[in-house]
């Protein structure tokens, strides 16, 4: 693996295991929200510098998603945030299949198009 797949695969995992962090019961609600703050800006097309602009749209992203990450981390009790990062590392190693994934697209899309013709 090369070390920007790397990279990538460990803020993936990161982001999963804060989302599960923010599910936690043994959480606190101050950590819950910041966690879910870093969820809702890292999915939101709404970013604080655009993307369509040049090197410095993707820049924001690259370095407020993992400071982000690295003060959620300290405010959660490590405990906490080790065992929910088991459960994140354990679903990233689960087999993807695309071939479900495109069936269950297919699936969707007739089912929007049986109920376009069904209202006309």
């Amino acid at each position: 693996m090369n070390p920007l797949s790397t990279i990538a695969h460990n803020i993936k995992v990161q982001a999963h295991t804060i989302w599960l962090c923010a599910r936690d019961p043994d959480l606190g609600w101050g950590p819950r929200f910041f966690a879910l703050l870093i969820a809702g800006y890292a999915l939101s097309p709404v970013d604080l510098i655009p993307d369509f602009i040049p090197v410095i749209g993707l820049i924001d992203d690259a370095i407020l998603i993992p400071a982000g990450i690295w003060l959620f981390r300290r405010l959660v009790p490590p405990a906490i945030f080790a065992r929910n990062m088991v459960i994140a590392d354990t679903a990233a190693k689960q087999p993807v299949s695309r071939a479900a994934a495109v069936i269950i697209i297919l699936f969707w899309i007739s089912l929007a198009i049986g109920a376009g013709y069904a209202l006309l």
